[in-house]
């Protein structure tokens, strides 16, 4: 299964946690946040001003 830009961070770092390390590079601290239970990827994306494919490219090698 592939990371999607609809999935919720929370469910992100549950089912991938070495995704944590990408999402933190790029500037996504929003790991340990208590939106992340209800944050899409494509939404923290935006609010961070990062292209969301770009993210994904990076989390699904």
């Amino acid at each position: 299964m592939k990371i999607t830009k609809d999935m919720l961070i929370g469910d992100i770092i549950r089912t991938y946690p070495e995704s944590i390390n990408i999402l933190m590079q790029n500037g996504l601290g929003c790991v340990g946040c208590p939106a992340s239970q209800m944050e899409s990827l494509e939404e923290a994306a935006m609010v961070h001003g990062l292209d969301v494919n770009n993210l994904l490219e990076q989390l699904n090698q």
